[in-house]
């Protein structure tokens, strides 16, 4: 078969040998496979993102002297099943697939470990237990983007967000477009997105966002979303709660069990945004520690390739609640592909083109402009190094 292979930074097409599923897996043959943000970062930093992972536990993350297939936000058909496999999932099935494989207990990262070649080919092995057959006939362009879509849907969910918050996304790539769409299909009644680039704040529209803001312009702090109640320094903590106790004591009642009545029914909370910071550069946590509202909950998505620096007393005197999100559980997985498949989520403006596999490493270059495109797909079928813009 067919492939894209990374090696010292390089990509080139080659020719090698078409897996065969193992134990409990299925060989699924590539139709649409999505260029992920961690994928540039891998082509870069894979040395570093492996002693990150190693002190996680994993040590088998990509190197950048070996040879690697990368390619994990998968849509393809089922054409084999490997053996004492259920076979619950015919050949023909339509698919997508967490990216994941195990063999015995060892499990392996699809498209990001050697030992798991991946979707940048015309054929991939993916878990039968975490391959899902596609409904409704989902079209092959947002089938593809269940993977990356399921990252959204878990950090939406790490966000606890409520429809009457505010959320405020920082960052219009693929992440921050993806948040923006679950966070309208959620009914959340405002989204402010903030990008700097054109292009993406345009995304960031179709997608939903009720705001957009240009942060070399307009702070999203202090134009978007002003008006909605926030507290912005240590004083409006504090004569807020002077004020209540002065009209508190003017009841019949002890101020105190007003106050314990109040925060029963959450009526003391004070009222913050939920931040996404969907950008992933070093000083992007602290600057939202020091611009944000009091109260803050904030919600890292990006994911920020070198070390960086935090002042804790800025999240500690404004109570910042500070979160991480990655990855997703299956059953969000799921529930993504049929809310893409139902239209309950709306993604289809995060594809703005399509290439073979002889174009990947054009793509890759195109991706580094903002202005030009957010998502790209490999279809292995095509026979062009040609970026076909949708």
């Amino acid at each position: 078969m067919r492939a894209v292979r990374l090696r010292q930074g390089h990509l080139e097409v080659v020719d090698m040998p078409t897996p065969r599923p193992g134990p409990g897996q299925l060989l699924v043959e590539v139709e649409r496979c999505g260029i992920c943000g961690s994928d540039l970062h891998s082509r870069l930093h894979a040395d570093q993102l492996a002693q990150t992972l190693q002190l996680c536990g994993y040590p088998r993350y990509l190197r950048s002297d070996q040879s690697v297939v990368l390619g994990h936000e998968i849509y393809g058909k089922v054409v084999d099943i490997g053996p004492w496999s259920a076979s619950r999932i015919k050949p023909g099935t339509p698919v997508v697939s967490i990216p994941l494989v195990r063999r015995g207990r060892q499990v392996d990262g699809v498209g990001l470990s050697a030992q798991a070649p991946g979707g940048y080919a015309e054929h991939v092995v993916v878990q039968e237990a975490l391959t899902f057959p596609v409904p409704n006939g989902l079209p092959a362009d947002l089938a593809a983007l269940t993977e990356p879509m399921a990252v959204a849907w878990h950090a939406v969910n790490r966000g606890e967000v409520s429809r009457k918050d505010v959320a405020i996304v920082l960052g219009c790539g693929p992440v921050g477009l993806a948040v923006v769409s679950v966070l309208k299909s959620r009914g959340i009644g405002t989204v402010i997105a903030s990008d700097y680039s054109a292009g993406r704040r345009a995304l960031a529209r179709k997608c939903g966002a009720d705001v957009v803001v240009d942060p070399a312009v307009e702070s999203p702090w202090e134009g978007a979303s002003a008006g909605h109640g926030f507290m912005t320094s240590m004083p409006d903590q504090y004569n807020a709660g002077i004020d209540a106790i002065e009209d508190l004591t003017r009841l019949p009642l002890p101020w105190w069990t007003v106050w314990r009545a109040l925060e029963g029914i959450g009526r003391t909370r004070p009222k913050r945004p939920v931040v996404f910071e969907c950008v992933g550069v070093p000083g992007m946590i602290d600057g939202i520690l020091a611009a944000a509202p009091l109260h803050s909950r904030v919600v890292v998505v990006g994911v920020c390739m070198g070390p960086d620096t935090i002042r804790p007393s800025l999240a500690v005197n404004k109570e910042i609640d500070l979160r991480f999100a990655v990855g997703y559980t299956p059953l969000e997985f799921r529930n993504t592909l049929h809310a893409l498949a139902d239209g309950t989520v709306n993604a289809s403006h995060l594809v703005t083109g399509r290439v073979g596999l002889a174009g990947v490493a054009p793509a890759f270059a195109a991706l580094a402009d903002p202005e030009v495109h957010a998502k790209i797909l490999i279809d292995p079928s095509l026979d062009t190094d040609r970026i076909l813009v949708r």
